[in-house]
């Protein structure tokens, strides 16, 4: 696909392109930096713009000039004083890759870890990431997704807040430096994910409004403001499908999480999820294995499961929200879908994928979802954590530190052992009690309404009914909260934290051995039934004719149950009877599973 968007690097200079539409010939230029040069722009149709200019190289700071304004590219590859400053021209082929022979991972060998690249080590750099990459190979994961790393105002973001999608934060690094690390994590046999954001602009350096209003709908509203114009404006298109490519392909991204895609709205004929899933497709696609994923609050199975031209896979809050309801009997807020029969929905969940698959949600009062068993249970993403279950709290706190340690380990395996690609959260494998909290660096007025805007979201709950409790919720534009969110990183594998690395280990073991060889060949999903008391039972068709399952035991009281078919190929808690023998009987304490395989179902 031919690039529309940002400076085109020539053998006799640059060309400077913008679209802006709004604006009138005559009253657009290239403001060269180094040297104060004004070159003026000539319209060439449909709203574009260009300026050639001879002396222009890699490293040179540029912005464009609308209207006597000064502003930076809405395409700019890299800002290195921040989404307020000028652009830097950047040539990403002088990167010397070591990945030539790299062509990706299978989906279903994914075990991903979620990380912030700015808390995720004292750096709070790419570079930093880099240092912690061997560790996490060791530790079973395959894949690190990365928070959205594009320029946002300040010093500090959860990334949500981007304005600038094709330039990386100059707080984590230069271009070469996201270059760097996805090349030592391919030399390390781990696929690199980004998350991007696609759904709107953050509130603070995104000047778009000032020659390209027409990106925008009134149409529409999406919880972050104004929606992207999708359905009417072509050129909207192409500059996120431009973006989703020049990741993968400048950057040699193995996968792309797209963020909330239920507030993208286009009743286009093709929908714009649909056209960029066929252009990666066509493009990287066609010679590494690329993996789409979404976050979609509606449920809806049918992007799911098309390798090419679709979408593999999608974060399922579900399955997290019966596991915190089953852990700690939480009910306030979106987990009062969950409280009838939580372990049966769990169930459901790790066996069909989505449990609301079209039932009214008590919560929004409102149907939510499609159908899922029909699809394999790779097309699903389960967790105990992620950023917004632990950083969307008021106090940030970490399941790991509310949750009782019988009740965390069963749920843990039975969550990364169930067929579905698990996804940890940074330091959770160590068993990090650092909370992860919401943090911003505004100001002004914007600060103080991200400030109060953050206390009142939690007014509704009764530990946060006063104002006095919801004065404890951390200011997001505090340094000291960002500080707070760090990972501490033991330095030790002793007590508590060596528990939690065996655990981890364990569990990632098991499922390299007895769950990734057949999960290719797993078609659909599985089935679930519910047994007396905490009683649990999921089978799943796997490849191979195998058939694979958990029994547990989700409850204080001791269970007996009938003993599976199979052979047993992992236990948590006390179970005994497992061992094929006369009796046929089962019988699990509390809070324990079993895992078993049976090859003799075709």
């Amino acid at each position: 696909m031919e690039t529309l968007f940002g400076p085109r690097l020539e053998p006799g200079g640059v060309t400077f392109r913008l679209w802006a539409p709004a604006i009138q010939e005559g009253q657009l230029a290239v403001y060269l930096e180094q040297d104060g040069t004004r070159l003026p722009m000539v319209g060439c149709g449909e709203g574009w713009f260009e300026a050639h200019c001879d002396q222009a190289a890699p490293g040179m700071l540029y912005r464009f000039d609308v209207a006597g304004e000064r502003l930076p590219d809405p395409a700019s590859r890299f800002q290195p004083k921040g989404v307020h400053g000028p652009s830097e021209v950047i040539d990403h082929s002088t990167w010397r890759w070591h990945d030539q022979h790299w062509t990706g991972r299978p989906w279903t060998e994914t075990v991903l870890c979620e990380l912030h690249v700015g808390t995720f080590t004292a750096a709070g750099t790419f570079a930093g990431v880099i240092e912690r990459l061997d560790y996490l190979a060791s530790m079973g994961i395959t894949a690190i997704e990365l928070m959205p790393i594009a320029a946002f105002s300040g010093k500090r973001n959860w990334g949500y807040d981007g304005v600038l999608p094709y330039a990386p934060s100059e707080n984590y690094g230069r271009p070469e430096d996201l270059q760097h690390l996805v090349d030592q994590a391919h030399l390390r046999g781990l696929m690199v994910f980004l998350d991007v954001v696609y759904n709107h602009f953050g509130p603070d350096g995104n000047y778009l409004h000032r020659y390209a209003p027409q990106l925008f709908t009134k149409a529409y509203q999406t919880p972050w403001g104004e929606a992207v114009a999708f359905e009417n404006e072509q050129a909207a298109r192409r500059f996120v499908i431009e973006n989703a490519l020049y990741w993968l392909e400048h950057f040699h991204i193995d996968g792309l999480r797209l963020d909330a895609v239920h507030a993208i709205f286009d009743s286009s004929p093709v929908h714009v999820l649909d056209e960029l899933a066929e252009a990666v497709a066509a493009g990287p696609g066609r010679t590494r294995q690329i993996h789409l994923v979404l976050e979609n609050e509606k449920n809806q199975a049918h992007y799911l499961g098309r390798a090419q031209g679709g979408y593999r896979a999608q974060w399922n809050d579900d399955v997290h929200h019966a596991v915190r309801v089953i852990a700690t009997g939480e009910k306030e807020g979106y987990y009062q879908d969950y409280q009838d029969d939580p372990i049966s929905l769990l169930g459901k969940g790790i066996a069909e994928g989505f449990i609301y698959q079209g039932q009214v949600s008590p919560h929004s009062g409102k149907p939510r979802g499609t159908p899922s068993a029909q699809l394999p249970p790779w097309c699903f993403v389960n967790f105990i954590q992620n950023h917004d279950q632990v950083g969307n709290r008021a106090l940030g706190e970490r399941f790991t530190t509310l949750a009782p340690r019988p009740r965390l380990e069963v749920l843990l395996g039975v969550v990364l052992l169930a067929p579905g690609i698990p996804m940890l959260f940074m330091g959770e494998e160590y068993g990090e009690q650092a909370p992860f909290l919401f943090f911003c660096d505004f100001h002004g007025a914007l600060a103080d309404a991200v400030r109060e805007g953050r206390r009142r979201e939690f007014a509704h709950f009764s530990a946060f009914a006063d104002e006095a409790s919801r004065a404890r919720i951390p200011d997001p534009n505090a340094a000291a909260t960002f500080k707070h969110s760090r990972l501490t990183w033991p330095a030790v594998a002793e007590g508590d934290t060596a528990w939690f690395m065996a655990r981890y280990a364990h569990f990632l073991g098991l499922r390299r051995r007895f769950v990734v060889p057949w999960l290719e060949g797993a078609t659909r999903g599985g089935w679930m039934l519910r047994g007396p008391g905490g009683g649990l039972v999921v089978h799943w068709p796997m490849g191979a004719g195998m058939l694979y399952g958990v029994t547990a035991n989700l409850a204080e009281k001791p269970l007996a149950m009938l003993r599976p078919k199979g052979v047993c190929v992992g236990t948590v808690g006390d179970v005994q009877g497992m061992v094929q023998g006369a009796v046929p009987e089962l019988v699990l304490g509390s809070w324990s599973a079993a895992w078993w395989q049976d090859g003799c179902h075709g």
